[in-house]
């Protein structure tokens, strides 16, 4: 009996423990499971090669292969938050599939609270906020933001009280039914001036483009605004609509207005110069209401006077705009500059610069030849183009190539880019479309066709790794050359006025 006690205990104990292990590796099966089917496929890839998404190794090397078909090829961070591109083995150990690069990200996603705070900072700090600004911005801020809130409070009741003392009506109830819908109207307007405000630094380095938009976007909530006339049922929406676009304008003026005096003034009179300029501005706006009262006695067409004056307003605004010379050059003056460099060898002065700026093209256009900072995904479809131009760019800290199936120059920029490496980045953005756009206008006129067929800028993948070869040695001999007599002419060249993107490559390290 002594020897049939452990026989029976020993199954006993093994079945608790075989119960036990077999529940275990039943749940550890059904989360795997749940993983696998929640998680996206180059993750899911990632994981089962053993490439855990918060190691930062970021190696070429023979173990990185997903399931034997995924490699990692480069990698990428922006403001702090990485990812890691894969592309698929096409067969041999240089070549990848087309269309294969895969995005993994290396974090967990943000919870909604934080993209909603993330969304709410864009709209009410500056970028880069705090180290951005001195430590007084905040209670300023807070007690102007006090201050506003008091004013437009009392705002409800004054509005109601004017219109009360008009006479607006006897009813109790109609002087606030109105009063209302004029707050709404304000309301509408302020919400339209408080989102585009969030176009930030945009009002740093395109003043120009955005001051000429808001003198147009005025322009038309006053075209709005006398519309209501003809139908005073739809008087609210389109008040609220005329008031949004005013205020839009409104905030498009304020914003640009201090880096137009800025540019006129020679010393710290920088105060002297806005308040006579203001003042200048409103005696004009004096005389021009003096003006249309007399105008108004005589009943002329009301279409046919606006119409008038808006292509007076317009044009006035087009001339004021252009007459203003700014030293710095950001990308629409950059532009101007390069192609004329390259086509004459000279750098054009302050005034020709400014007056061949072209103030027509909006800076929030997504439709542009040359896009600085971008991310690989976009500049990139093929892993193997990649691969093959990038020993070209080993001792730069950008990369240049070409998207054929979009028609722009990418200018993708590494994490140890400086000021001056920006620049030269985008000097040969320029150097490379240049070229391009002259080996398809030559072939476009050998070929004896249209010549708007060369603007859809298509070179195969031999003459695009040709021509960045070509734009490589043309940025040796040329961009020296070209920021010295930038530098003659007053040129003061910053990268920030070119708005690069904020996508960075990581170096790859066995």
């Amino acid at each position: 009996m002594k020897f049939k006690q452990p026989s029976n205990s020993a199954p006993q104990t093994l079945t608790a423990t075989t119960s036990q292990d077999a529940r275990l590796l039943v749940r550890e099966t059904l989360r795997i499971s749940a993983n696998l089917a929640s998680a996206p496929p180059t993750l899911v890839a990632a994981e089962s090669s053993g490439l855990r998404p918060h190691e930062a190794n970021f190696g070429l090397v023979e173990e990185q292969f997903v399931d034997s078909s995924l490699r990692l090829i480069c990698c990428e961070e922006i403001d702090g938050r990485r990812w890691k591109y894969f592309a698929e083995n096409g067969g041999s150990s240089t070549q990848f599939k087309k269309g294969s690069i895969r995005a993994v990200s290396l974090q967990t996603p943000h919870s909604p609270v934080d993209d909603l705070m993330s969304f709410i900072r864009s709209y009410v700090v500056p970028e880069g906020f705090p180290d951005s600004v001195t430590p007084s911005y905040v209670p300023y801020m807070k007690w102007r933001a006090l201050k506003h809130f008091f004013g437009g409070a009392m705002g409800v009741f004054t509005t109601q009280s004017l219109l009360s003392s008009l006479g607006v009506s006897r009813n109790r109830a109609a002087p606030g039914a109105v009063a209302i819908n004029w707050i709404l109207k304000d309301g509408s307007g302020r919400i339209g001036k408080m989102l585009f405000a969030r176009q930030g630094k945009k009002f740093d380095y395109d003043l120009k483009q955005l001051r000429f938009a808001g003198d147009l976007l005025m322009e038309l909530g006053a075209g709005v605004e006398l519309a209501t006339a003809s139908v005073p049922h739809l008087f609210l929406p389109l008040a609220c609509a005329a008031n949004v676009a005013k205020n839009v304008a409104a905030v498009t003026s304020t914003s640009t207005r201090t880096p137009i005096y800025k540019a006129f003034a020679k010393g710290e009179n920088i105060g002297d110069v806005t308040a006579k300029g203001e003042c200048v501005s409103n005696v004009a706006d004096l005389l021009g209401t003096g003006l249309s009262i007399l105008i108004a006695k005589r009943n002329p067409s009301l279409v046919t006077t606006f119409a008038l004056l808006s292509c007076g307003y317009v044009l006035s605004s087009y001339q004021e705009i252009k007459s203003v010379v700014l030293h710095t050059l950001n990308r629409a003056r950059f532009t101007v500059a390069v192609e004329s460099f390259l086509k004459t060898g000279q750098v054009p002065t302050l005034q020709e610069g400014n007056m061949m700026e072209n103030i027509f093209s909006v800076p929030w256009s997504k439709h542009r030849p040359i896009v600085l900072g971008p991310r690989l995904k976009d500049a990139f479809q093929d892993p193997n183009s990649y691969l093959a131009i990038e020993p070209i760019f080993e001792k730069e800290r950008y990369i240049v190539t070409y998207n054929p199936s979009k028609g722009n120059v990418y200018a993708l920029l590494k994490d140890q880019a400086k000021s001056d490496d920006i620049l030269k980045a985008a000097f040969h953005a320029h150097v490379l479309l240049h070229i391009i756009r002259s080996s398809n206008k030559n072939q476009s006129s050998s070929q004896k066709l249209l010549e708007n067929n060369y603007s859809t800028l298509m070179p195969t993948t031999s003459n695009l790794q040709a021509h960045i070869a070509e734009s490589y040695k043309m940025v040796l001999g040329l961009y020296g050359p070209f920021k010295n007599k930038a530098t003659e002419q007053g040129w003061v060249m910053s990268e920030s006025l070119l708005n690069p993107g904020r996508a960075r490559l990581h170096e790859l390290v066995n």
